[in-house]
Formats: C-alpha cells, sequence, structure tokens
C-alpha cells in the first residue's frame, strides 16, 4: 500500500473484513460498502459544529455536514479513527467520544457518486477552536440544535445525506436524548 494514499476498508453487510480499496477509487457509482463514522460534536454553550465541506471534495463539495466524517484504517476502531480525523481535519483533540448508533448504515447517491457506508455515529463535546485544514473544510460554524435540527428539516440539500438520516436516528435515540439533556445541550 502507498503510505500516502488513503483507503476504505471493505466490509460485507455484517461488517466483516473483505480487504481494502483506495479511497478515490472507492467511490464512483458502483461504490462498495466500506466503514466510515460520523461525529457530533457540541460546545458547552450547546451548540453543534458544523462544517462545510471543502470545494476539493470529490464527493459533496461545499455541502454543510455534521462536525467531523471519515473512514477508519485497517484494524482501527471508530472512535480512534475519529481523534484522529478531528486533529486532522479541525486542530481539535477530542476527549471521550460516545458512539451513539454503532449499527447505522446509509446509502446514497448524487451526480454519479454513491456513498455506501456502515456508519457508526459517535457523539463529542469540545470548547476547543477549530483551526481548519483547507483541503478538507471550506468552513466551520456552531449552531444551537434546536435550530440545526429544524433547518435541516426544511432545507435537507444544504446538508449531507448522510447528515439528514444521522439527525432522524438521534431524534428517535434515548441515550442521546439523555445525554443532551443532562449536558443542557437542550
Amino acid at each position: 500500500m502507498n503510505s500516502n494514499q488513503e483507503y476504505v476498508v471493505l466490509v460485507d453487510k455484517q461488517n466483516n473484513v473483505l480487504g481494502t480499496s483506495p479511497k478515490l477509487a472507492a467511490h464512483n457509482a458502483n461504490t462498495p460498502l466500506h466503514r466510515g463514522f460520523s461525529v457530533f460534536l457540541f460546545n458547552s454553550d450547546g451548540e453543534l459544529l458544523l462544517q462545510q465541506r471543502s470545494r476539493k471534495k470529490k464527493t459533496w463539495p461545499l455541502v454543510w455536514s455534521n462536525s467531523v466524517c471519515g473512514h477508519p484504517k485497517l484494524n482501527e476502531s471508530s472512535i480512534n479513527a475519529a481523534k484522529r480525523r478531528a486533529i486532522f481535519e479541525l486542530g481539535i483533540e477530542l476527549g471521550e467520544l460516545h458512539e451513539i448508533l454503532p449499527n447505522f448504515s446509509y446509502r446514497v447517491e448524487k451526480d454519479e457518486i454513491v456513498e455506501n457506508e456502515i456508519c457508526p455515529v459517535l457523539v463529542g463535546f469540545t470548547n476547543q477552536k477549530p483551526v481548519i485544514n483547507k483541503d478538507e473544510i471550506e468552513d466551520t460554524k456552531w449552531i444551537e440544535w434546536k435550530t440545526f435540527v429544524e433547518d435541516i428539516n426544511k432545507n435537507p440539500n444544504k446538508y449531507s445525506p448522510w447528515s439528514v438520516l444521522e439527525v432522524q436516528e438521534l431524534l428517535e435515540n434515548r441515550h442521546f436524548q439523555s445525554m443532551l439533556l443532562h449536558s443542557s445541550v437542550l
């Protein structure tokens, strides 16, 4: 494997490893099922950190999305991958992350590019100010959770399709609701 090239971990529907594939080559009209992760980061004011994907992205450029998304390496946990990507994308060192939706999966398509992932959804808390990697992120903003939920329901095309689907799942998740309530996010 080329050490500079990013790879995705290909899996079957039971999340058993089938192999790896170069990330860019894997994302096309026939994207195979692979591992990903999504992170929703909140601050002590109860705001969610959103990122606008870089214009350089092959998939969903300039679309707003949840705080951090990515792909774990072979034999890397979703939590460790999320911490690695948070540093790389946002310059933020994360502490504890909670795997709220461990078995979330989705398949979406836009402009002949398919995303097809088993994608655990993680939640964390930080008050660090993002220092963005412009190759990954165009912009960031903090937004109140309720305002975000209202906007994602009114304007779903403004957001990555996986974040729209993940929010719907999170809204129905008791553990997530409890976390928000006890962290005074709601």
